[in-house]
């Protein structure tokens, strides 16, 4: 009986075993010269792990830990760190992140993390929006922007800012048949939308123009439409001189930068300002201005409650960058850093609790908050004491 049960086992087997080795001796011949594809392929042998490899971790030994050589200490440095949005590389703002970096680090308990961003009001967006972030650099009028476009009217309850940075002066490249701002209405115009379609937006709203404009092109292939005479004008927010628009080929005089002289209704935003032959000789003529409006490019940050690790981090940065200003304002820094004045008032927006308290602190004279937003034209002190001075808040 067991003689009989074995062979019926073995035909059993047999019966199962045959295709997979018919499978495996089956040969396709490949389209590559008649070899199968088992054949033209590297053969791989598989390795079981070792026991131990499979052993469930504990989800409490997968944490790094605290102590690893001489690394910095795991809490300490990320107790410490601090992210901030800056713009495309090439640019002041780009170049002023990895200054901060450069200048404010002290290896564990502060570093500055500078994130590539797209613009203005990309980097606002991520800083009230992207929960790694605390803060970013945006200009003035993007906050208004964001309040009418995107319906939050309560935006600042969400943000502050600690200081005013540098100005941005708005620019516009046109047809030469273009004379004036109002020539543009219902003509072809293109803003890129972080590098000047808010702020021509918020113009335009203002004097009730209304244009065809592009926001979805980059600044370059915008500027270059404009260039082969596709589009009547560009428009750029950029702190000027700005090498796009200064290396502008403009031989048969086809272009110019428009005038924007001042109105009353830009008041709440923009404050009057210029460029110059000097400045753009390829667009303007030898010794003439043009008129045009600025804007205050700020560094924002999350309105972060008081108490919370959050809050304590950024004033932590705070700190280090107000009392390390001067360093930032010498060589090789980007020469940008010249036009910041950290006490200077910004209004419509509330300051960073934390850069509120420094300034009180460290610059009694000038108070917290109280001295108006600067013009262009006023050149920063040779020596700023009270910029370089230590800070008493800890």
């Amino acid at each position: 009986m067991h003689h009989v049960i074995r062979g019926f086992v073995a035909i059993l087997a047999a019966l199962v075993l045959a295709p997979v080795a018919s499978a495996q001796q089956l040969d396709v011949p490949s389209i590559f010269g008649g070899q199968s594809e088992a054949e033209n392929r590297p053969q791989v042998q598989e390795q079981k792990p070792a026991p131990s490899a499979t052993k469930r971790i504990p989800i409490a030994a997968k944490r790094r830990p605290a102590t690893l050589g001489t690394l910095p200490d795991t809490d300490k440095l990320n107790s410490g760190t601090v992210t901030i949005m800056t713009a495309p590389v090439g640019g002041a703002v780009s170049t002023m992140g990895s200054d901060m970096a450069s200048v404010l680090d002290n290896g564990e308990t502060l570093r500055v993390l500078p994130i590539l961003g797209k613009g203005a009001l990309q980097n606002l967006i991520d800083v009230l929006r992207l929960s790694k972030v605390d803060m970013g650099f945006a200009t003035a009028d993007a906050v208004e922007f964001i309040k009418t476009e995107y319906a939050v009217p309560n935006i600042g309850d969400h943000v502050r800012y600690i200081c005013k940075v540098f100005n941005i002066e708005l620019h516009i490249v046109a047809r030469k048949e273009i004379r004036s701002v109002f020539d543009l209405a219902g003509k072809k115009v293109y803003a890129e939308r972080n590098f000047g379609y808010y702020t021509i937006r918020n113009v335009f709203n203002r004097l009730n123009i209304k244009a065809d404009i592009d926001s979805k092109t980059d600044i370059a292939g915008g500027l270059q439409k404009v260039i082969d005479g596709e589009a009547d004008a560009w428009v750029g927010d950029i702190a000027k001189v700005a090498p796009l628009v200064a290396n502008v080929k403009n031989e048969n005089g086809n272009l110019h930068l428009l005038p924007i002289p001042y109105d009353r209704k830009f008041a709440d935003l923009y404050f009057p300002s210029s460029l110059s032959s000097s400045e753009y000789p390829n667009l303007i003529p030898a010794g003439e201005t043009v008129p045009t409006v600025a804007t205050s490019m700020l560094m924002m940050v999350y309105n972060w409650p008081e108490g919370s690790d959050r809050y304590a981090r950024v004033a932590k940065f705070v700190n280090a960058l107000f009392s390390k200003m001067g360093d930032l304002q010498k060589p090789p820094r980007q020469p940008k850093w010249r036009e910041t004045f950290i006490d200077a008032n910004v209004p419509g927006l509330q300051r960073f609790k934390a850069a509120e308290q420094w300034i009180a602190l460290n610059m009694p004279n000038q108070g917290a908050g109280t001295k108006s937003d600067r013009r262009p034209g006023n050149e920063p002190p040779s020596s700023n004491a009270a910029m370089m001075r230590e800070p008493r808040m800890r």
